[in-house]
């Protein structure tokens, strides 16, 4: 099976990044970890705006409606 263009890139970025950690202690290598959450910020916020939300008008009710 021949390869793509876009994996023969591919392997020879992996290739590069394999060759640099060549001899050097599993300490010196740095790892890059990109993280990217799961969630959007959008709807993170709209999460928020419903748990802490419904807590303040509750408290406002306790308070104010007893």
């Amino acid at each position: 099976m021949t390869q793509t263009p876009e994996q023969r890139k591919r392997n020879a970025k992996y290739a590069k990044i394999e060759t640099a950690k060549r001899g050097k202690a599993p300490q010196e290598i740095k790892r890059k970890q990109d993280f990217k959450s799961p969630i959007s910020p959008f709807w993170l916020g709209v999460l928020a705006f419903v748990i802490f939300g419904g807590l303040g008008f509750e408290l406002i009710s306790q308070i104010f409606f007893k």
